[in-house]
């Protein structure tokens, strides 16, 4: 009996076993459909993960290429702003070559998602739900052809840059005004930021770097054509057989030159009068003595004829010959090939001794003959061109001071001969274009059809410049009445262009008749007066 019912128990249905078994497959199907999950899964970028800017987090890679190489497809906005309106201009990136390296961002993406540890350690956080995140970004790798970008950028520049208006002047105030503004493209600039938004998958918009131009002060040639212009107005023919105007003027800040007919020869008259005060300062060992400085004063502000031949006396030990001789070899040492003087000046005195030495070669312009003097000669540019070496060795202690050899000039002794003739005051010719408080620095002459005027402007604004003016006209005597407003004119129209703030819209009126004497005025009274860094001092005492 107890048998029989052992046997009934081990012939039962296996409940357990089955029970187990199906568990056991249940688990097995689950973890090949977990596996196939996660294995579709794992052909997925994983979240969180950008690409050049783009969140492609959970996209196939398939769709995010193709989702990054769409967004950088799209066409660059470029905006070029006038002042009155910004135009825009697209820029499709094929147009430059633009192209994407998708194969290493995607693989540094698909790599990106391997952080969180390997296969199985994935496989179980993902059977736990712990979702995997990767911070960061992909860099974008691309490249395009930058040759293609500046042509287009050049395209742009020419279509839309608009150059500055050209200056206008006036005749009537000799007033010179900057013409109208213009703008351009800067170039490189440009490109740069091109350059960015190719790369940027959310600026795609760029306002083009756009430079204005021309509303600064005018070119120096605008003065040219007005002082041109001017003499023609006035019926002054500047490069004619019976008339010419001679023009050299230089910015003293930029080293920028007017130059009319700067090389044609004119008789020098008084103005070979600053190199023989510049020689005299070489040739003496010693400050000079009260008598010195006096005869200084009296053959520049005077133009004193007695005293300039004492003085080239003086230099040459007793012979005047070699005291010109020295004066000239002082010119050309300076590098002024076209002037110099081969005589004493006439005195028409009993007595005086006569006769020259050999004129140098010079090669001045031979287009233009205003019958110069054979023993003293200047052009308007050698001139204007030694009182721009004394200025630069006056106030940088270079310009004279190099052009001649060491030690023959000092930079006080430069100081002391713009403030001799800064005492030069006859209120006419050069000086009588500028206020009458301005500041001039010069050294006139005039002969019977000749008048030549020269030096050194300091504006108030700080903008100094030189300016040389000679005028000729075939005559048995000079005009003065005619030559002087000329020359006064230039000067003023020189004055509103280096100070157009200040400016004369008018001739002055306040000028004398001609000319004030030098004696009883400007000239010291005698040698104690003469004080050659302060050559107006005598009037304060």
């Amino acid at each position: 009996m107890a048998a029989s019912l052992n046997a009934r128990r081990r012939s039962g249905f296996p409940v357990l076993r089955v029970i187990s078994i199906l568990l056991l497959v249940a688990a097995s199907a689950l973890l090949v459909y977990e596996l196939v999950a996660f294995s579709q899964r794992e052909q997925q970028l994983p979240e969180g993960v950008s690409v050049a800017g783009i969140n492609v987090g959970g996209l196939s890679e398939r769709d995010a290429v193709a989702r990054w190489e769409r967004a950088y497809a799209e066409p660059i906005i470029m905006l070029y702003s006038d002042g009155a309106a910004d135009h825009p201009i697209q820029l499709h990136p094929d147009q430059v070559g633009w192209r994407i390296s998708s194969e290493p961002m995607l693989a540094a993406a698909l790599a990106s998602g391997e952080q969180g540890g390997g296969f199985w350690r994935r496989f179980i956080d993902f059977l736990l739900g712990v979702e995997q995140t990767v911070a960061g970004d992909i860099a974008l790798v691309a490249d395009y052809q930058e040759n293609a970008l500046e042509a287009t950028m050049r395209d742009i520049a020419r279509r839309y840059d608009k150059p500055p208006g050209k200056a206008v002047y006036d005749l009537q105030t000799l007033m010179v005004h900057a013409g109208a503004s213009g703008y351009a493209l800067d170039l490189n600039a440009a490109m740069s930021a091109v350059d960015h938004a190719l790369r940027s998958a959310n600026e795609r918009t760029v306002a083009l770097p756009v430079s204005s131009e021309g509303n600064e002060s005018p070119e120096l040639g605008a003065l040219r054509d007005l002082i041109i212009d001017y003499l023609d107005s006035e019926g002054f023919i500047y490069d004619g057989l019976g008339t010419v105007a001679s023009v050299y003027i230089q910015d003293l800040l930029t080293g920028a030159e007017i130059n009319i007919l700067g090389d044609v020869a004119f008789s020098g008259a008084s103005t070979v009068k600053l190199p023989i005060m510049l020689d005299y300062f070489r040739f003496l060992p010693l400050a000079p003595t009260a008598d010195e400085a006096w005869l200084m004063a009296n053959s520049m502000l005077c133009s004193n004829n007695a005293s300039s031949n004492l003085i080239m006396e003086i230099i040459g030990r007793g012979d005047i010959f070699t005291g010109i001789r020295s004066v000239t070899e002082t010119i050309r040492a300076a590098g002024l090939g076209n002037t110099y003087i081969s005589a004493p000046f006439y005195l028409g005195v009993e007595g005086q001794q006569l006769g020259s030495i050999q004129a140098p070669p010079t090669s001045p312009n031979p287009t233009f003959d205003t019958e110069p003097d054979p023993f003293n000669q200047t052009t308007a540019e050698d001139i204007g061109t030694l009182f721009s070496l004394i200025y630069d060795c006056a106030e940088f202690n270079s310009g004279l001071t190099f052009a001649l050899p060491p030690g023959q000039i000092a930079q006080q002794e430069c100081r002391q001969v713009l403030e001799v003739a800064s005492a030069n005051d006859l209120e006419r010719l050069l000086q009588g274009g500028i206020p009458s408080y301005a500041r001039i620095a010069h050294k006139n002459g005039w002969i019977f059809d000749t008048v030549g005027d020269a030096g050194v402007v300091y504006s108030p604004n700080g903008r100094h410049y030189v300016i040389s003016v000679f005028l000729w006209e075939r005559a048995e005597f000079q005009d003065y009445e005619k030559l002087w407003p000329l020359m006064e004119e230039i000067s003023r129209a020189t004055w509103n262009f280096f100070n157009p703030e200040d400016a004369l819209l008018q001739p002055r009126t306040d000028l004398p008749p001609t000319a004030l004497e030098c004696e009883g005025n400007y000239l010291p009274p005698g040698p104690g007066d003469v004080n050659l860094d302060d050559i107006n001092s005598w009037k304060r005492n």
